[in-house]
């Protein structure tokens, strides 16, 4: 019988940890468990969710460490603990338990400790929870860490200043709250780009603290991890411990926000020497892992410069002679979180295939790409760990949990249970694939997320989903702002289609939505509402159109050329004006890709028909309530795209709600702006698709 660790969801008896050396002590009460008043979620039990990272794996196969962050409504904050898990059965342990977060755990090379982030610095801890010692003590802090293979470095990397701020030009002037910006990229998603992410290696013993580091980028007006998404997966080093493999993108300021070329630069700890092992590939370049032999480096790899959502291509690299060969020519699909096995040829990596994110490996010395798994699921990291594969994984119905897969049946044993207590009293909604005709005869896969305790003798309202990106996934995805099982045990059926755009179908459907933002791609959502409403339980006088980002685009779009379909819109930090919008966004390459360049360009016809189909120019024929939601911090699509949507509306005299958040961003990462969200959410369907 498994052992089940059920952390507590609002934690108890938190202890502040602040000398350099402490050990935390673990619980050794039961923890207590939530109880619910009834087995539909809601916003409040959708948060109460344990979020469990990706695991890391002992060295000796046998042990993984994790952490799981739990929301505190009350205290408006997250608190995140280490566990260990004894893979053999499962059985899991909790290691720290403070008034701060332990994130990023893994496991010292040699496997005896294990190292994790706390109050930005880095700590090892003894597997049993013992000893817990902090080892760095860096000014400012750090974001990241990566052990050398022998364990005579660490490299960490933390944000250093380049630019003189106002106080530094005027020292007379402390009060004065402004920038002086000299060149375009100076914010990005949500930060202000005030600093240069950059590597520092510092040598380790067990027994120093490390105080200082050598910056291997030293004056360099760029950043690896490369932002916003990069972490320390963008780091390697080689098994020799003697070259730091990092990724970055060498361009400032305007040439930069053009630019998706990043590359793969060598940094040897011996001279002081860089070099770019990916010069002339001119797409991202990024996640080196180096094989157990030291002799190969696999990465992931686009070809066009300038296109983020470029098919995901599987390099390797031979170290010794520098050769490079891509293994995914014939593969019509991304390659993502790649892992090499211990055979030195195998890499185990995951594609999006037709809507859920499955196991693949690679077979180097064949060439063969072989598919593993096949489920209403999604994987979001795989490892192997002797014939077996420790995963993570997700769906629509279910938070990540970490399970065994066995790659020869593909069959699932899941071990951690972090969320089971919750779970065994939620009746979720039954989650359905569909294939709908679009209206050029091709087949596009529907998700159907209906209500709990579903009665087709029944009529229900529907919504259709309309996906941002515009080129993400409508896959097995859990998410805690857009949840498909939240939506439905609102008392909806929700219609999520895999329109154009979107991966997973090959590279012809991704692309074809480039610079044709209102054209095949819009009728493809309409394609799905049609043919759902068809249905005999849907109600199509009570259908809502909701979506973020390019979904919210989609969202304003729609709203004046849906022919009365709809009875309600919600718009999340959506494009209104397109051509405001190319001026205000910070990642060019994106706007011009997408869009096909600038609007003062009149020669151009692809970007002349995109700002021609801009949302506010049909304002005149909207005519259905809408709510526009958007955050202050968003510098992705900025504000005044969701306060212009909202403003068009009440001048037009439709109704409208503008839910507007001063500290949220692109996404609603606060747990109480997050139930805010999810209320506001439903009371706005409720109230045009209810009442």
């Amino acid at each position: 019988m498994q052992k089940i660790i059920y952390p507590t969801l609002i934690l108890l008896s938190l202890m502040a940890c602040d000398n350099k050396n402490e050990t935390p002590a673990s619980k050794s009460y039961k923890t207590p468990e939530i109880k619910l008043t009834s087995d539909v979620m809601t916003p409040d039990v959708l948060w109460s969710f344990g979020r469990v990272s990706t695991p890391a794996i002992s060295p000796d196969g046998t042990k993984a460490v994790y952490s799981i962050t739990y929301f505190n409504k009350e205290e408006d904050r997250s608190y995140t603990d280490l566990y260990i898990m004894n893979l053999s059965d499962g059985s899991a342990v909790q290691i720290t338990d403070t008034d701060y977060n332990e994130s990023d755990p893994t496991w010292r090379p040699d496997g005896q400790k294990i190292a994790y982030l706390a109050k930005g610095q880095v700590w090892e801890i003894n597997p049993d929870g013992s000893d817990n010692r902090q080892i760095t003590d860096i000014k400012g802090g750090i974001n990241g860490y990566l052990y050398a293979p022998d364990m005579s470095k660490i490299a960490y990397f933390r944000d250093v200043k380049l630019e003189p701020a106002v106080e530094d030009i005027y020292p007379d002037l402390p009060k004065a709250k402004a920038r002086i910006i000299n060149d375009q990229f100076y914010r990005h998603w949500n930060d202000w780009v005030e600093g240069y992410s950059h590597i520092f290696i510092a040598d380790y013993t067990p027994a120093r603290i490390i105080t200082d580091g050598k910056d291997i980028m030293e004056g360099e007006k760029w950043e690896s991890p490369v932002r916003p998404w990069g972490g320390v997966e963008q780091l390697a080093w080689t098994k020799d411990g003697k070259k730091m493999i990092y990724t970055s993108r060498k361009k400032y300021g305007l040439d930069y926000a053009f630019s998706t070329n990043t590359d793969l630069y060598a940094y040897n700890t011996e001279d002081g020497t860089t070099t770019n092992l990916t010069e002339g590939m001119m797409g991202y370049d990024k996640n080196p892992v180096i094989s157990p032999d030291g002799r190969h480096m696999a990465w992931e790899s686009m070809e066009r410069d300038g296109y983020e959502a470029d098919k995901i291509r599987l390099f390797v690299m031979d170290l010794t002679t520098g050769e490079k060969k891509e293994y995914t020519k014939d593969f019509d699909q991304n390659a993502e979180h790649l892992a090499w096995d211990n055979d030195n040829n195998t890499i185990w990596f995951i594609s999006d295939y037709h809507a859920t994110d499955e196991i693949y490996s690679l077979n180097t010395a064949t060439g063969e790409i072989k598919k593993h798994t096949d489920g209403i699921h999604n994987y979001t990291s795989v490892a192997p760990v002797g014939g077996s594969l420790i995963t993570t994984q997700v769906s629509m119905s279910k938070p990540a949990e970490i399970y065994r897969t066995d790659p020869a049946t593909g069959k699932d044993e899941e071990l951690s249970f972090i969320n089971k207590s919750i779970l065994d009293q939620l009746e979720m909604g039954k989650v359905e694939k569909r294939w709908v005709k679009t209206t050029d005869n091709k087949d596009m896969l529907v998700w159907m997320i209906y209500p709990p305790h579903f009665d087709a003798n029944k009529k229900y309202p529907a919504i259709l989903y309309c996906e941002g990106g515009p080129q993400s996934t409508v896959s097995q995805f859990w998410s805690y702002r857009w949840n498909f099982q939240q939506m439905a045990a609102n008392g909806y059926i929700i219609v999520a289609p895999n329109r154009r755009g979107l991966p997973g179908f090959g590279q012809e459907w991704l692309e074809q939505i480039s610079g044709d933002y209102s054209g095949q791609n819009i009728r493809d959502y309409l394609s799905a509402i049609d043919d759902a409403k068809k249905e005999p339980y849907i109600d199509e006088n009570r259908l809502g159109c909701v979506g973020a980002s390019y979904g919210g685009y989609s969202v304003y779009y729609l709203a004046g050329h849906h022919n009365k379909r709809f009875k309600a819109f919600i718009a999340h930090c959506g494009i209104f004006d397109l051509e405001s919008q190319y001026c205000e966004t910070e990642e060019m390459w994106f706007a011009n890709w997408d869009m096909g360049g600038a609007p003062w360009d009149k020669n151009n016809k692809i970007a002349q028909r995109t700002y021609a189909n801009s949302p506010h120019k049909f304002v005149g024929n909207w005519d259905t309530p809408i709510l526009v939601i958007h955050g202050q911090k968003d510098y992705r699509i900025d504000v005044s795209q969701g306060m212009s949507a909202f403003n068009a509306a009440r001048m037009r005299g439709i109704p409208a709600q503008f839910l507007y958040f001063p500290e949220e961003c692109h996404w609603v990462t606060g747990c109480q702006d997050g139930i805010l969200w999810q209320r506001t959410f439903k009371a706005w369907l409720d109230k045009w698709l209810k009442e």
